[in-house]
């Protein structure tokens, strides 16, 4: 072999030699460079995710509730708003299982020193004679207690039962007595019920006073889980001026829970959700968003450390439409004026009879802006108090069992046939139709009976009369007849357009109404002359006759009826969403030229403004124009007294609709009405309505008739003009 053989195999062996270690160096930084990549996944791209696995194999997420957004009226001042209270909270990740009954029953003592209550919705109670009974008016929990998913029972199994069933499942023994088995028993019924767990603590009892605080503080010190904590609950600064729109807050119950895991919403067990009203509407721009603590465990369950925590975001801020001056004058007026009508429907009935208003005990008022539609005020009465609603308490059931149902929006959702208030919208319909003009005379002869079946009455015989007369004095025998020549379907296409038997779009739950003719089970022809007087089947929310009276005042055009005038972050610092005032949301016109509106614009200032008029006795002299309708309408007992205006009646900037059940009399929901007006245009014209004291508590018929018996008022016949 050559010797440059030799020198050239030496090479080509180095060569090798080099390439397989430069091969090997290059896959040892690709696996080098996978492991960098994976563990750069693992830490930065996925790292808080396998975090929380971690944190999760020997901790618990514990969640903190978000604060609330607040809701204010126009000029900022607080109507639901955020306050600190006192809990009382039981927390399974420290709280020694086997004294849990023993704790509870300590608890429950130290509560009863200062007569608090704590959460009980167990439905059973003892009798007198010491034996279980269920509880009145709880037919809901009842079943729940009951039902597959609980204790499997049937509708007859009793509540002597269904506690030795409980007792047996929560394993309870050595009770002194059946008081402290009951109260325990509904302690932890509560719990399951709110699925107490590691992850979500119990609530005890909300809203306890400083003094319990400092007992259970003395107390409890050495018991282990029992915390006394701060939490941000809802306050009503004025409880009663508008509990029917603001609604009350309850604890999440099973179905709203499901229903908003569905939605993708966070809420926990022991979270508190509006119900109704703004806080049920809103809830999402309320709520806020919930934030969490992670709480570390060693293997022997005792809690090591927070590993970590996520601060909560608060809830927005509503800003409302209405004005609390003008709505503490709605609440106050209303009351004042429907116990004035019962008094003088009292003395009245003395000599006259029954159906002057003695049985006058509720009504309502809604007062609107002209230029875009917002709710200035709006009441029902009677009312009470948030700062006393709850959903299990005594006051809720005494509310929920009055006879005059102090719940229901009569505002909102009460439907009442409009009476006489009905006209103006059959008169410009007509006029659109060419049916009549303003100069069209019909006689009126007291009674018309053109259908034998469904004669209509007028309260006096007016003889010729033309349109502007027949609104002045409110003629039901002219409007009978134009209603027949009008036909019942050519006026509820007229109707709708002015909102009535029509949503008119508020924020809040409200009621559709019922237009007569198009929502009637069974129409005969000859029902349309009771529709065109507003009887029939006509029946309008307050709201609806407050949105159709502006619709008039407006020229025609609807707008979207709302309460809402911006919605912005909860420290009011930037704004979210906001109605503009400049640009409001035009839901209809009303189809009637401006000629025909002019036209029964100004016949409704006549109703006022003319000695004759079934308003003049109230605004004949008043300082602003003011353009309105009076009703009476047919009703089991009195009738019910409805009247609508806007002012001032050249530039219309207020529109109103009162109707007082049972009224009789217009003079009282008139005087509602000037109330308002003198309080918007700051008149310093007398107050003639009582100043009652503010009404937080459902009176008995006992306390009504003391109150009514205080009530004197002169009448003077001559000076007012009834209608109808």
């Amino acid at each position: 072999m050559l010797p440059g053989d030799d020198k050239e195999r030496e090479e080509k062996e180095k060569r090798f030699i080099n390439k397989r270690i430069s091969i090997c160096v290059i896959i040892t930084l690709v696996i080098f460079c996978g492991f960098a990549a994976r563990l750069f996944v693992w830490q930065i791209v996925e790292g808080e995710e396998y975090s929380k696995l971690a944190d999760n194999s020997t901790a618990y997420t514990v969640t903190t509730d978000a604060t609330r957004g607040e809701i204010l009226d126009c000029k900022g001042k607080g109507l639901a708003v955020n306050r600190t209270g006192y809990r009382v909270v039981l927390d399974k990740l420290y709280i020694d299982s086997d004294k849990l009954s023993e704790t509870i029953l300590s608890l429950i003592d130290l509560m009863k020193t200062r007569d608090e209550e704590w959460i009980d919705i167990l439905p059973v109670e003892l009798n007198k004679k010491g034996a279980f009974r269920f509880k009145k008016d709880s037919a809901d929990e009842i079943k729940t207690l009951k039902s597959k998913d609980f204790l499997n029972l049937t509708n007859s199994d009793s509540a002597e039962k269904c506690v030795r069933m409980l007792t047996e499942r929560y394993k309870i023994e050595n009770v002194r007595n059946n008081t402290d088995l009951l109260n325990l028993l509904s302690v932890r019924y509560n719990m399951e019920r709110n699925w107490y767990s590691n992850t979500n603590p119990y609530i005890f009892a909300n809203d306890i006073s400083t003094d319990m605080v400092a007992i259970i503080s003395e107390n409890m010190q050495t018991v282990s889980g029992v915390e006394i904590q701060t939490y941000l609950t809802r306050s009503n600064p004025s409880g009663s001026l508008a509990p029917h729109i603001l609604g009350a807050l309850g604890v999440i119950n099973q179905e709203e829970y499901e229903a908003k895991q569905k939605e993708g919403k966070d809420y926990g067990f022991n979270d508190y959700i509006g119900k109704f009203g703004l806080e049920l509407s809103y809830e999402d721009e309320l709520k806020g968003v919930g934030g969490e603590r992670i709480v570390q465990k060693n293997a022997d369950g005792n809690v090591i450390k927070e590993v970590r925590s996520v601060d909560a975001k608060p809830g927005h801020t509503l800003y409302l439409t209405l004005d609390s001056k003008l709505q503490s004058v709605a609440v106050k007026s209303l009351e004042a004026q429907v116990k004035a009508a019962r008094a003088f429907g009292r003395q009245e009935a003395a000599y006259k009879g029954k159906g002057q208003g003695e049985d006058c005990k509720t009504g309502a008022v809604v007062m609107l802006d002209v230029k875009d539609f917002s709710v200035l005020a709006a009441a029902s009465y009677p009312t009470y108090d948030l700062n006393k609603y709850s959903e299990y308490g005594k006051y809720y059931v005494k509310l929920a069992t009055d006879k005059k149902a102090p719940l229901y929006n009569r505002a909102f959702v009460g439907s009442f046939a409009p009476g006489s208030t009905y006209k103006p919208c059959i008169a410009a319909a007509a006029l659109e139709e060419g049916i009549i003009d303003p100069y069209t005379s019909i006689t009126c002869t007291q009674k018309y009976d053109y259908y034998p079946t469904n004669p209509v009455n007028c309260m006096h015989m007016h003889g010729a009369i033309n349109l502007r007369d027949a609104i002045t004095k409110s003629c039901n025998y002219y409007f009978a007849e134009v209603g027949r020549r009008l036909g019942i379907g050519t006026a509820y296409l007229y109707a709708e357009k002015f909102s009535l038997g029509e949503k008119t779009g508020i924020e809040v739950n409200e009621s559709k109404g019922f237009l007569a003719g198009r929502d009637s089970r069974s129409w005969q022809e000859g029902n349309t002359v009771q529709a065109a007087i507003g009887q029939s089947d006509n029946a309008f929310t307050p709201l609806q006759l407050a949105t159709y009276t502006a619709t008039i005042a407006n020229n025609g055009k609807r707008l979207r009826t709302h309460l809402i005038k911006e919605i912005r972050n909860y420290e009011r610092t930037k704004t979210i969403k906001k109605n503009d005032k400049k640009n409001p949301e035009v839901i209809n016109t009303s189809g009637i030229s401006q000629g025909n509106l002019d036209i029964v614009q100004s016949d409704m200032r006549s109703v006022c403004e003319s000695e004759s008029g079934t308003a003049y006795s109230i605004f004949g002299n008043y300082p602003i124009k003011v353009a309105a309708k009076t009703g009476t309408a047919e009703n089991k007992g009195s009738d019910h007294s409805v009247f609508i205006c806007f002012a001032p009646y050249d530039k219309p900037k207020v529109a109103i609709a009162v109707v007082l059940e049972n009224g009789a009399h217009g003079k009282y929901s008139m005087t509602v009405a000037k109330d308002l007006m003198d309080e918007y245009f700051k008149l310093n014209t007398p107050q003639k309505s009582e100043k009652p004291t503010e009404t937080t508590e459902p009176a008995t018929e006992a306390e009504n008739e003391d109150n009514n018996e205080d009530y004197n008022e002169e009448y003077n016949e001559e000076n007012y003009n009834d209608e109808e």
